[in-house]
């Protein structure tokens, strides 16, 4: 699944790429993409607007347009959101937002998973979920004080609770096992149960590795591709994650992977001990 790193870079392409041109026209071939409105409403509220912005909320990119309308797409499992010429419609395509110059925003999702909301920017009413997120963690808003306070007031483990959207915005699977591998905790720990020192590590460490897969344009490792349809190199840098039975780094001893909250989870069993 596209995590933060994954979205942010293509936020950041796509700034570059499309910020200023007009959206001439749209082709649904899955009507379900479009949660928001009909896609008959869709396609004709759509039509002429001018992106203004890019931004990103979490998972969730963010198009500012014209006319007072934001256009929200989430990726989910496997989405893709390339920038292209017009041309040959692959399998799979189920959006595509056609631009000046013969250009082309294709959203793509094999899992038919990923969502698009079109609404006006004003509208005050629960749009996307986006209202119920955290903080994002590369953001002033995520202090050390604010995640210490979470990790204290919670006896969930540690693993499902960086997967929680609403107590940090961005984090999945992979970045949250590399998160605790970094910090040397272990998934199954519970939060309450860190100490200060503890606390700031995994703060750390949550940072650190976020910034470290953007500026590796994400990790692709089955999906992924940026918005230009390149891959990610962050999976060159991965510590634990998709590495079971290979050597630990730090200790050489064998990376193991289980099961947590349904997911499937990454660590060494020497750096990351469980000390509840």
């Amino acid at each position: 699944m596209p995590e933060l790193p994954e979205v942010e870079t293509i936020r950041q392409q796509l700034e570059a790429l499309v910020s200023g041109a007009r959206i001439l026209d749209s082709t649904v071939y899955l009507p379900k993409v479009i949660s928001e409105p009909s896609p008959e409403v869709f396609a004709g509220l759509i039509r002429g607007r001018q992106i203004l912005s890019v931004t990103r909320r979490g998972k969730y990119l963010v198009f500012g347009l014209s006319g007072g309308y934001t256009l929200v797409i989430h990726l989910r499992m496997t989405g893709q959101l390339i920038y292209e010429e017009e041309g040959a419609t692959p399998r799979h395509t189920h959006l595509i937002l056609h631009l000046e110059r013969d250009r082309r925003l294709r959203f793509t999702d094999l899992r038919q998973f990923g969502r698009v909301w079109l609404f006006p920017s004003a509208d005050t009413r629960s749009q996307a979920g986006m209202e119920k997120l955290g903080p994002e963690p590369l953001s002033p808003e995520f202090t050390e004080t604010y995640f210490a306070t979470r990790l204290r007031n919670s006896r969930r483990s540690l693993k499902p609770l960086l997967l929680d959207q609403q107590v940090v915005a961005g984090i999945g699977n992979i970045y949250a096992d590399e998160s605790l591998y970094r910090a040397g905790l272990h998934p199954n720990r519970r939060a309450n149960s860190l100490n200060d020192r503890e606390a700031k590590a995994l703060y750390r460490a949550v940072k650190e590795v976020l910034h470290a897969g953007v500026s590796h344009r994400g990790t692709s490792i089955r999906n992924y591709l940026d918005a230009e349809g390149r891959a990610g190199s962050h999976q060159d840098f991965l510590k634990v994650h998709n590495r079971a039975g290979r050597p630990c780094p730090r200790c050489g001893s064998a990376i193991e992977k289980t099961k947590l909250g349904g997911r499937g989870t990454y660590f060494c069993p020497s750096c990351q001990r469980d000390a509840r």
